[in-house]
């Protein structure tokens, strides 16, 4: 299995300035939205049969970063959250677990106490998340807050605005720095906030800064905006995490987060992944679900499967 340690070294050149590094990335193929989006709607279109499905919602639920990041988080929210990662249903013990718990840095003690010995990774979004407005110290201070208090994960933003000024090599700088905080004590998602990064062309070359400084994930966006994961500027993503295995032999994850809802659009995401990626990334050390709701309903089709009776929403616990 490919490495996961960062292919800074592959791209020193690239990297030495930030005319250098928007030379790379302008120079990057253009991306022809017409094709990219017809090629995820194409593969939305294809439907698997009820033994597969069984399988999809059980990785499916095995992917989600469970989340909440609300400025009214209590610790009992927080403990229950954790508590429903731990075990979605609680009348069947087969049900998987979720990949992890995301909360902000000050609940993380709270989430990593309750997912004890579960196997639940705790995620934390730091560097003052949504904005990604603070200087770098601020940045660092809040992720070695987050991982000092026991995350697994840390989930970055970047400085949007930066990278609209074509300030690149600020923002790899910081992406970079925030990898170095976390070390070998946690894996670093970097979300790109793709609604507000305008452009397909924009989202391929946030995805390469991105894995070029150091990233474990690439992730598209806070759910605090409009316009969140999408099944285009995801195989867009995916697409770049092939290009950049093949090309320095590191293995990337994704993580579609936001506005995903339903059993149906999860098992959507999950052709994308296999179409374009193939089964190394069918698990969840390479690919996640950031999401609240989707897991209540992947519950109801997993009992409706288990049982043949579409049991509502009564039946599972309100997050």
């Amino acid at each position: 299995m490919p490495t996961t340690a960062p292919a800074a070294l592959a791209f020193a050149d690239v990297t030495a300035s930030d005319s250098a590094l928007r030379r790379f990335l302008h120079g990057l193929p253009g991306v022809d939205a017409v094709g990219l989006e017809a090629r995820a709607a194409s593969l939305g279109t294809r439907s698997i049969k009820t033994t597969s499905k069984a399988y999809a919602i059980d990785l499916a639920i095995s992917m989600i970063d469970l989340t909440t990041l609300e400025g009214a988080d209590t610790p009992g929210k927080v403990r229950a959250l954790a508590a429903k990662a731990v075990r979605p249903d609680p009348t069947d013990r087969t049900t998987p677990t979720t990949a992890a718990v995301c909360v902000y840095p000050d609940m993380v003690a709270t989430a990593k106490a309750a997912v004890a010995g579960s196997g639940v990774k705790v995620a934390s979004v730091a560097t003052a998340f949504p904005a990604g407005r603070a200087a770098l110290p601020v940045k660092l201070a809040d992720t070695a807050d987050a991982i000092a208090a026991g995350a697994d994960e840390i989930d970055m933003v970047i400085d949007r605005g930066a990278f609209l000024a074509g300030h690149y090599l600020k923002v790899y700088e910081q992406i970079s720095a925030i990898k170095a905080e976390c070390g070998d004590r946690a894996r670093l998602k970097v979300i790109f906030e793709t609604g507000e990064l305008s452009t397909y062309d924009n989202i391929r070359r946030a995805s390469w800064l991105g894995m070029m400084a150091g990233a474990d994930f690439i992730k598209t966006s806070t759910g605090k905006v409009a316009v969140n994961a999408t099944p285009a500027n995801t195989l867009l993503m995916l697409e770049a995490v092939r290009d950049f295995r093949a090309q320095t032999g590191v293995q990337i994850g994704v993580k579609p987060a936001g506005g995903i809802r339903n059993t149906k659009e999860a098992i959507k995401f999950l052709v994308l992944v296999n179409e374009t990626v193939g089964e190394d990334w069918l698990d969840n050390h390479w690919f996640r679900f950031g999401a609240s709701s989707l897991l209540n309903d992947l519950l109801m089709q997993r009992q409706k499967l288990a049982t043949g009776r579409y049991s509502g929403p009564d039946y599972v616990t309100v997050d």
